[in-house]
């Protein structure tokens, strides 16, 4: 018996399962995607998940996941997906009977990605002929709930219990508060959303329930100490690979310098990094003014921006990689308010992996961009354990899954 992920990226669904002590088998079409599962030692098979055939999954599926593309859909694109709603309805519902109409109705749609959402229920149809899966999680961006609330309609026809919402990943334990639209189904339980580990502010233990801890923040999941004031690494991009130049035109070989010197001054000299550190945790202001770290999603005027001992917003990249950034400012009650800031520093792949709770040292394959891609992609694994949890025979409490597993 095997679980099938579909769309299956880096392997946020498959990190979360060989934590719970399962594996799966991935179905995945980007080739450094499928790099990065191979160097996690993830079972995969590179394909295009819309032409593979569903017979050799017949008959020994217990679980299916789906995390289908969400860059049609979603508010860091051009959302031609919700213009398309009404094509991707129509096509989950002719799939659900048996009747395949993709080729038709994707001539028709304005972004060619946006029927990928319906190809799980190609899947689902087949195995249901067989009694199958037992169980089924899927994850998107909140807009395509109204979709997931139709394969719920046609999954209960089938038998399965089913449960349709959105959850924020910071409920979980995850640095991030990243909203997105669930479905859960299972033939052998009552299908509901796990028991929010997390909250805002922390709760205690009560009649009513355990209680929550607080929402983890990124300084937490970085390993930035309480105590300490923090510089996140500083990174001059590019790579192995190649990759996209994220800062200004000849920085790339000063910060590099700087790097190696362990030190660094900004364009009025008054910022020092007094020690270098291991790959894995942030430098340490020595002299200097007392800085307040935050994190900026992108350079729009509407940006994300939230800081160090907050949980980020939610992490995208795509053609914005570049711009999602540490900056700095003198903290409340700084005497220098006057000194100018420090120039922004780009959040590194390793960083950003953190903040989606994979281990510090997962490999992402490729070059910069597509690091980045995949990472902004992916399911967390914190977030994915605690839905698949219960489908295992499992519980997970707020210390069950160390950001670091």
């Amino acid at each position: 018996m095997i679980v099938l992920d579909l769309f299956a990226g880096p392997g946020g669904w498959s990190h979360a399962l060989t934590v719970l002590g399962v594996r799966d088998v991935g179905l995945e079409w980007d080739e450094w995607a499928c790099e990065t599962r191979a160097a996690a030692g993830q079972l995969t098979i590179r394909t295009d998940v819309a032409m593979y055939p569903v017979w050799p999954f017949l008959g020994k599926t217990t679980g299916v996941l789906a995390s289908p593309p969400c860059q049609a859909w979603s508010m860091a694109g051009k959302r031609l997906g919700l213009l398309d709603q009404p094509l991707v309805h129509q096509a989950v519902a002719d799939l659900a009977t048996g009747r395949d109409t993709r080729e038709k109705l994707l001539a028709s749609c304005q972004d060619e990605r946006s029927l990928l959402a319906a190809e799980p229920m190609r899947y689902l149809h087949a195995l249901n002929q067989h009694g199958q899966p037992e169980w089924i999680a899927m994850e998107e961006v909140p807009d395509v709930l109204p979709l997931w609330r139709q394969y719920a309609a046609i999954l209960r026809t089938w038998g399965f219990s089913v449960w349709t919402g959105i959850l924020n990943a910071a409920d979980y334990g995850v640095p991030q508060t990243r909203r997105r639209a669930i479905l859960l189904a299972s033939r052998t339980r009552t299908a509901e959303p796990p028991p929010p580990t997390h909250a805002k502010a922390a709760e205690p233990e009560s009649l009513f329930g355990p209680g929550r801890q607080k929402w983890v923040s990124m300084a937490e999941a970085l390993g930035w100490g309480a105590t300490d004031r923090p510089v996140p690494t500083v990174c001059a991009g590019g790579g192995p690979g190649g990759g996209p130049e994220p800062f200004p035109s000849g920085s790339r070989k000063t910060l590099t310098d700087a790097r190696d010197r362990g030190t660094w001054k900004s364009q009025k000299g008054w910022h020092r990094i007094m020690e270098k550190q291991p790959a894995a945790a942030p430098a340490r202001v020595g002299e200097g003014p007392r800085l307040s770290w935050s994190l900026r999603s992108n350079n729009q005027a509407n940006a994300t921006v939230r800081r160090a001992d907050e949980p980020a917003g939610t992490l995208f990249f795509g053609h914005r990689a570049n711009e999602c950034v540490w900056v700095a400012e003198p903290a409340p009650g700084s005497m220098d308010k006057e000194r100018p800031a420090p120039e922004s520093i780009r959040i590194t792949a390793q960083e950003a992996g953190l903040l989606q709770t994979f281990p510090a040292d997962y490999r992402w394959a490729g070059n910069k961009g597509q690091q980045f891609s995949q990472i902004g992609n992916a399911v967390p694994p914190r977030l994915a354990a605690h839905l698949l949890a219960p489908h295992l025979g499992k519980t997970l409490g707020p210390d069950d899954f160390t950001l670091a597993a």
